[in-house]
């Protein structure tokens, strides 16, 4: 008996289907985290660094410079992934295998498993030192951590070393980039052959902030993910419309030539300063924000890198604070957050509890007590993940059928700017939910609010909170949503929906 072959339009449509639900499953895959740098006179304690990012925000490892036994300790227990340096100037001391075994039992083995390392750095950017000594050194003791670590049986703890972008002879365009001559062969093949060996990453230090030219204006948005006509690359064909996917690319063109493009890539560093001396070119609070902002939304997509597609790169940004000790202003200024742990600009790193109904707060939910918010203070934002679309709806019924004033989001108001859809929504969001009676529940939107415990309040924009109101006694009379039910119906059909998509995807594709 014959069979009714699918047609070809309902196959592209499979297809697209798939791909739509990898790309929405790869959006709650996070691989963010942060150089925890200490050179400053002003910071918390480690365990209060520590409860903070475990309990606020969704940063989920850290790299260290040193093997600091307070910081270590300070982590046990938050199941954060922790990265421990090996500073500059042991490795030639750590080149044999007693040795590193001996380092071990005394800087990390006290602290599993309580505190979870996940691999040591051997130096950081050692290359760029010309050290010959360091040089030399690198490898092997790389190669003698890792036997004392297979020895410890700790085999999941990688090894490996981050390299600042000066490892490339060229990288314009990416796929013409290659390792500088004379360390090609005689360096990279060999530290890539331990990566292949050993299973663990090609650690870089891409910094797009170092890479775009002051005299071509037109390289700022490309270096910051905003809107830009690209730079094409006739190697491959590939327009690229970011510095960090070609500077990435670079990187991988350069692995792929020696034959190690199957060995995986980590971001070891990238960041952008916030502040920096007079007239220096590119530095500014939005920049910084963009960046940053900008960098952990296309890592979190899923999307990779034209020659590295459909990948998540672990990513670490730099830096996770303020540093007042450094020696130039724009050093000083790489932090996502102030010695205070109230953030310098926001790129979506903070958690906060869902709102799902009014529950008691625990330690763990409650806000820092180093923190500048108070328990009795809350606001409602919008999920990091909620599309624009969810928002604009939310906008149009607080502002057109709720009864809630939105003066200050519209143009010339003070929260005008920025002028994007997740700004508005978050005023006006918030708005109607102090107007409400700051009861979670009406934080909910369909699935696309969250509760906060950190003021969202910036320059002029002040957003009322629940201890300041406006609440029921403002005289606002908010007419609540009828389709609440209907909303969380069909989250739910749709839920079920995208499992059983996923479930049919995997097997099939």
């Amino acid at each position: 008996m014959a069979t009714t072959q699918p047609s070809l339009r309902h196959f592209l449509l499979f297809l697209l289907a798939c791909n739509l639900f990898r790309h929405l499953y790869a959006s709650y895959t996070t691989k963010i985290g942060v150089n925890y740098g200490t050179v400053a006179d002003n910071l918390p304690p480690p365990s209060t660094v520590a409860t903070f990012l475990k309990s606020q925000t969704a940063i989920d490892r850290v790299k260290l410079f040193d093997a600091n036994p307070d910081m270590l300790r300070a982590f046990a227990g938050t199941g954060i992934s922790i990265t421990v340096t090996l500073t500059n100037a042991a490795i030639p001391s750590l080149s044999t295998l007693p040795a590193a075994q001996a380092w071990l039992s005394a800087n990390i083995l006290p602290f599993l498993p309580e505190t979870a390392v996940t691999r040591i750095a051997v130096g950081n950017e050692v290359l760029a030192t010309s050290d010959k000594t360091l040089i030399a050194h690198m490898l092997p003791t790389m190669k003698s951590l890792h036997d004392a670590l297979s020895l410890a049986n700790l085999t999941t703890v990688q090894v490996s070393t981050p390299h600042s972008l000066g490892i490339l002879a060229s990288s314009e365009p990416p796929s013409a980039a290659a390792f500088r001559r004379g360390y090609d062969k005689t360096i990279f093949a060999p530290i890539l052959d331990f990566h292949r060996r050993t299973k663990s990453p090609f650690m870089v230090n891409p910094y797009p902030f170092f890479g775009f030219s002051p005299t071509r204006p037109e390289s700022l948005d490309y270096a910051l993910f905003r809107p830009n006509i690209g730079v094409w690359d006739a190697g491959t064909g590939v327009n690229y419309t970011n510095m960090f996917d070609a500077q990435m690319d670079a990187v991988f063109s350069a692995m792929k030539k020696l034959g190690y493009d199957d060995v995986e890539v980590v971001v070891a560093e990238t960041g952008w300063p916030s502040v920096g001396d007079p007239n220096e070119a590119g530095v500014s609070f939005d920049n910084a924000a963009s960046y940053n902002g900008n960098l952990i939304k296309h890592v979190n997509s899923g999307k990779g890198t034209p020659l590295m597609p459909n990948r998540t790169f672990e990513t670490f940004i730099f830096s996770l604070f303020n540093e007042n000790l450094k020696p130039t202003v724009s050093e000083r200024n790489y932090g996502l957050f102030n010695p205070n742990l109230t953030p310098v600009y926001d790129v979506g790193v903070f958690i906060a509890k869902q709102a799902a109904g009014p529950t008691a707060l625990t330690p763990s939910e409650s806000p820092s007590s180093s923190s500048s918010s108070s328990s009795t203070k809350k606001w409602c934002v919008p999920k990091r993940d909620a599309s624009d679309a969810a928002l604009q709806v939310n906008i149009d019924f607080v502002c057109s059928r709720s009864g809630i004033e939105c003066g200050p989001i519209n143009d010339g108001g003070p929260c005008f700017k920025p002028n994007t859809v997740k700004s508005h929504a978050a005023y006006a969001m918030n708005a109607y939910y102090q107007a409400s009676g700051g009861h979670d529940f009406d934080c909910d939107f369909g699935h696309t609010g969250l509760i906060t415990y950190t003021d969202p309040s910036y320059d002029a924009c002040r957003y009322p909170n629940s201890s300041t109101g406006p609440g029921p006694e403002s005289g606002l009379n908010v007419r609540k949503p009828d389709t609440a039910a209907s909303l969380g119906r069909a989250f739910h059909s749709t839920l079920l929906f995208v499992t059983i998509q996923i479930l049919i995807c995997s097997t099939f594709i």
